[in-house]
């Protein structure tokens, strides 16, 4: 068996770290790169070096943003007291794709998952729940749970519908029908995701 390159080799198991790509993805995308110009690889480069040093996530919501408070956060003509909690920041994307939601969100990044090590401390649930208490204080607050419908995402909704319940003015609502059993809200189309924020149910009210 003839030994790869050291630069070769490295640079497949760089990518085969990257969710949905395997060695054999890693290996075809390895050697497109030496294909193309260097220019277009120095670009490339680039481009993912500036996401780790100008992106944040936002000090409200979580989301993916390159100023301390995100776009939406910051627009006055949101509905603040209007909270749709979503997975990851992909989901934002989803969302405001369906051009139908004018509150804001508050992303997770995950889903409780006690197998895989994932408890409530490494989710951004804490800061929800300071986040609608603090809000609560002066209005009625909407909770949107907009989590995907799996095992994992159902008890991880629950989880945090326990944590809200207690709080005053407060209203947390499930994402209704539309979203399959076990599918992403992520992969989901405009039309399914309309239906599903449409037809939301109340998880508990106070």
């Amino acid at each position: 068996m003839i030994a790869l390159p050291q630069q070769i080799t490295a640079a497949i198991e760089s990518l085969a770290k990257l969710p949905g790509i395997g060695p054999k993805t890693a290996s075809r995308l390895v050697y497109h790169l030496i294909k193309k110009p260097a220019s277009d690889v120095e670009s490339l480069g680039r481009s993912l070096m500036l996401l780790k040093k100008d992106l944040c996530f936002c000090e409200q919501c979580f989301q993916i943003t390159d100023h301390h408070i995100c776009s939406i956060c910051s627009n006055t003509k949101r509905q603040q007291k209007q909270i749709m909690v979503v997975e990851e920041p992909l989901d934002v994307m989803a969302f405001e794709r369906m051009k139908e939601y004018d509150g804001v969100y508050h992303v997770l990044h995950g889903i409780l998952k006690p197998m895989d090590g994932i408890g409530p401390e490494m989710l951004k649930i804490t800061e929800l729940v300071q986040r609608v208490k603090t809000l609560s204080q002066e209005a009625s607050v909407e909770v949107i749970l907009s989590i995907s419908p799996s095992l994992e995402g159902e008890s991880t909704a629950s989880y945090i519908a326990q944590l809200l319940r207690f709080l005053p003015h407060v209203q947390v609502m499930r994402i209704g029908v539309g979203i399959p059993i076990g599918s992403s809200v992520e992969y989901a189309d405009e039309i399914t995701l309309s239906q599903a924020f449409h037809g939301r149910r109340v998880l508990s009210q106070s």
